[in-house]
């Protein structure tokens, strides 16, 4: 079973920075998920929103900073909004690590990094843009993906035509069915985000291949009681 730390840990520092990844790298998470964006100047940069407005103390597309600029901004706590490969020096070989792609034209620069770092092993790459999942596989099948899913699919396959390895799903579409028939076809799946120690139970049972939270102390926390 696989701890993931949503957007590090989002309920416990402010989401998608180093501070936040670290805390949950500290609570003893498997891997973190992050999201990602390019700049005016096509830096792929960490940042769940399509504008920075929610997250720092600027306003704006994320496309009309370029990184120096977006760089100058407070992500909160003082934390600055981190590159991707910052994410990936700060994590290589503590922990594995969800890409999810926000946007088109994400792909090229963050496979780029995928094989600079030689991550093939350590990382997945997820979109709910299910035609950039395949993209990648062509790209590298090397690389381990992921498709998002917000619904209970009819069949668990779907994830095939996108070539992808893991459905990656909202928990309260998921079911003991569905969960059979991806691991029949091959899938992982994984599931998001619980954050209520209660809940944990009937998916642990199902057996689901990972779990993500905004709190991965609850996680840890369970799976130590077990």
């Amino acid at each position: 079973m696989m701890i993931m730390g949503h957007r590090g840990a989002k309920a416990l520092e402010p989401e998608n920075t180093l501070l936040s990844i670290r805390r949950a790298m500290e609570i003893g998470v498997d891997a973190v998920e992050i999201d990602v964006y390019l700049t005016k100047d096509k830096e792929v940069v960490i940042i769940h929103d399509s504008t920075v407005d929610r997250t720092t103390n600027g306003k704006g597309p994320i496309g009309s900073y370029t990184l120096e600029e977006i760089k100058k901004l407070d992500a909160g706590k003082g934390e600055k909004i981190p590159t991707l490969e910052e994410v990936i020096e700060f994590v290589k070989d503590k922990v594995r690590l969800i890409i999810e792609l926000k946007e088109e034209g994400t792909e090229d620069k963050v496979v780029e990094l995928i094989k600079r770092y030689n991550m093939f092993d350590s990382a997945y790459i997820i979109s709910f843009w299910h035609m950039l999942v395949k993209k990648i596989k062509e790209m590298d099948s090397r690389i381990k993906t992921g498709v998002l899913l917000v619904g209970c699919p009819v069949d668990a396959c779907m994830a095939r035509s996108a070539s992808a390895d893991a459905l990656v799903m909202n928990y309260a579409f998921v079911n003991k069915e569905l969960v059979d028939k991806a691991h029949q076809e091959g899938l992982k799946v994984f599931i998001w985000n619980i954050d209520d120690w209660d809940m944990l139970r009937p998916y642990v049972d199902m057996g689901v291949d990972g779990i993500g939270s905004n709190d991965p102390r609850i996680l840890v926390e369970y799976f130590k009681s077990v």
